[in-house]
């Protein structure tokens, strides 16, 4: 928007030259595309964003200046149009009535339309003054009361549009939507087949202007006219892009009604008009004016913490300034706490929405260059999965280095003998299918489901998914892992042996993937028996005091009917469970540089005392020692007495930075021996 330095200074008392105005403006973000000097003054080009239509009026600037420029102040000018031009002109009053049914509004983009009726108007150019203002900005001088419409818009951004009231059919005007067959021949000539359904400014047979964008040339105010009825309106802004695209004309009033127009400056633009009418034609007549407004702008009380203003922005500004700003930019602002503000956006600010929008014009006002020079400081945050998540990527990650094939099953299914039992089963109302009206209560049936599909032998599966149930009558969604391990584990060693799928196996493969993930767990024998797997080969997991899953061996008509191989064995866990017990902190020490050495040992021990036990008397007994030890062998048979067994447990000790010697070697198994016979156990 071009505009002159002398008319910014009718509404702004500063001590700025115009290069400075233009600096001022651009960090206030209003971009200064350059300044000329046109007829003896400085002419600021300033470019405007297209949500601020309140920059495209000199008004509007000067409301900016003041805001920014702690010396400048508002001219009386300034005030009065704050105040909306409330007095016309001094000693004077409106000498004519026109009615209010002057005016009918039919079209909902229409959201205000004021006019006011003149009469005795001469055939006289507008002064010398304003057409050098208007020729400065850009205008073209055309007449008195064109140019008149034109300064007013320019100042105060409100487009106005005089009609030639003797040609207003009717006199009267309606603003409606354009039907079949109605044309339009705009200002410049040009004429318009409308389509159905688009705005338009009508009299009381035809449309005579188009909202927002030109008017029409039928009702076009020549030399000869006498009468206008001058229109000041507010439309939507989509409304009027319609328009102007649909008539395929760009004008200035248009530029302006799509980047909002203040719906509050409608009649003060009129009372403006007439000010400045009188002083060049003091003998005119005008009327009351007839205000239809029957949509009202809804301004929305923002909640501002002052707090949050420090740390976007990065530098304070204290309550009292806040205020000031604001207020200086025609906000209402109240007090609403400690460094808390309510605040009301003026109706010219439609896009201050939200506490960001408040927050980024304190940092306008305030001056984004004093913004503190700062290293950036702070936390950077890991990449990748975090937390529970970052876990569970490690515990699918230590499933699949313990030989498990990871599946991924449907979460609906049919009911079967393997769901679990202690959530009770729900589904859809309306199942797609009989195969899909439940959702799994447990993963052993999707597991067992794959594993049929692939054969039932020799495989090894896991599953990490959501099941989901009903306990004690509240909805439960959690979620677990699955294993399932079936028939050989490997193929046929050189001596003929090999390894199949049992309990053990499967509780040996669990403590390694629940050691890799930092969870230590126990087994116990399960009070309330699960029917699902075979009676004596079962157990439940035990994180502390909760059980965190089961463990155990499907029961044989399970698996016949299943059509997997005797013998299957599976486990499931809840992972929360897992998550909230595991060991985060590790302990490492350095790897010793010294020899191992390896003792032997044959007990002689009753069945029921569970290895679990001596297991843990030999690592308190070697003490530190002791690196690793396992059991090699287990026989029963002749020479063994009825209820023992001989175990061959493997003993490897290491010191840290020296040798060990076999006497201080023989010492710990002795040790080791020792503690043992607190079990009943003997050697052999």
């Amino acid at each position: 928007m071009k505009f002159p330095y002398s008319m910014l200074l009718d509404y702004a008392r500063t001590e700025l030259d115009a290069h400075q105005v233009g600096d001022l403006l651009t960090m206030a973000g209003f971009e200064l595309e350059g300044i000329e000097e046109v007829e003896g003054d400085q002419v600021l080009d300033i470019k405007v964003m297209s949500n601020r239509g309140d920059g495209l009026s000199v008004l509007g600037l000067a409301r900016e200046v003041i805001a920014k420029d702690p010396d400048a102040e508002g001219t009386e000018l300034y005030w009065r149009a704050a105040g909306r031009f409330a007095a016309t002109a001094a000693n004077r009053s409106e000498s004519l009535e026109i009615p209010t049914d002057i005016v009918k509004i039919e079209a909902a983009d229409c959201t205000r339309y004021a006019c006011r009726y003149f009469e005795k108007l001469p055939n006289v150019p507008s002064p010398e003054w304003m057409q050098i203002r208007l020729r400065q900005a850009g205008m073209r001088p055309l007449g008195l009361l064109v140019d008149l419409t034109n300064y007013v818009m320019l100042e105060m951004g409100q487009p106005l549009h005089a009609f030639d009231y003797e040609k207003l059919s009717g006199h009267r005007i309606v603003v409606r939507e354009s039907t079949w067959g109605e044309e339009l021949t705009t200002l410049n000539g040009q004429e318009h087949e409308l389509r159905p359904g688009l705005m338009m400014i009508c009299d009381g047979e035809k449309p005579v202007g188009a909202p927002g964008t030109m008017g029409g040339l039928e009702t076009e105010v020549t030399e000869s006219t006498t009468r206008i009825l001058l229109e000041s309106a507010h439309f939507t802004n989509t409304a009027v892009r319609r328009i102007r695209k649909s008539l395929g004309l760009n004008t200035e009033a248009s530029y302006r009604f799509e980047r909002s127009v203040d719906p509050d400056g409608v009649v003060a633009a009129i009372q403006r008009f007439t000010e400045l009418l009188l002083d060049s034609a003091p003998d005119a007549k005008y009327s009351n004016v007839v205000d239809h407004f029957p949509v009202r702008p809804n301004r929305r009380e923002i909640h501002l913490a002052l707090d949050r203003s420090d740390m976007l922005l990065g530098m304070p500004i204290s309550p009292q300034s806040a205020e000031d700003y604001l207020g200086r930019l025609g906000f209402e602002v109240q007090q609403n706490g400690p460094r808390k503000l309510s605040v009301v956006p003026p109706s010219w600010r439609p896009d201050v929405v939200r506490e960001e929008d408040l927050i980024e014009e304190l940092g306008r006002v305030h001056g984004y260059e004093k913004i503190p020079e700062l290293l950036p400081h702070g936390e950077t945050t890991l990449g990748g999965a975090r937390g529970y998540e970052l876990w569970e990527d490690q515990l699918r990650e230590a499933c699949t280095r313990a030989g498990f094939d990871q599946i991924v099953s449907h979460s609906l299914r049919r009911p079967g003998a393997l769901d679990g039992r202690d959530l009770d089963p729900i589904g859809p109302r309306n199942p797609a299918s009989p195969e899909m009206s439940t959702l799994r209560n447990a993963l052993l049936p999707s597991l067992a489901e794959a594993a049929q599909r692939n054969g039932g032998r020799a495989l090894s599966l896991f599953e990490i998914g959501e099941v989901f149930g009903r306990r004690q009558g509240t909805l439960v969604d959690e979620e677990r892992v699955g294993f399932l391990s079936a028939g050989d584990l490997s193929p046929v060693d050189w001596e003929g042996g090999k390894s199949v799928a049992d309990f053990f196996s499967l509780k040996g493969s669990l403590e390694a993937v629940l050691d890799a993930v930092g969870v230590r767990f126990k087994l116990r024998a399960p009070q309330d028996p699960d029917p699902r797997f075979h009676p004596t080969r079962q157990a439940e997991v035990v994180l502390g005091s909760r059980v965190a899953g089961w463990l155990g061996e499907i029961h044989p008509d399970a698996t016949a009917e299943a059509g997997l191989a005797a013998g299957t064995v599976a486990a499931e866990l809840s992972t929360r469970l897992l998550f909230e017990v595991r060991e985060v902190n590790l302990e490492l020490e350095p790897v010793s540089k010294n020899p191992a050495v390896r003792r032997d040992m044959a007990i002689l021990v009753d069945k029921a005392v569970p290895y679990a036990r001596i297991a843990e008397t030999l690592e308190r007994a070697c003490g530190p020692l002791l690196e690793r030890h396992w059991l090699f062998e287990n026989y029963e048979g002749k020479g063994i007495p009825e209820g023992k067994h001989s175990l061959n447990v493997a003993l490897v000790l290491r010191k840290q930075g020296a040798n060990l010697t076999d006497e201080e070697a023989n010492q710990v198994r002795q040790k080791a021996e020792q503690a043992l016979a607190d079990l009943g156990a003997t050697t052999r």
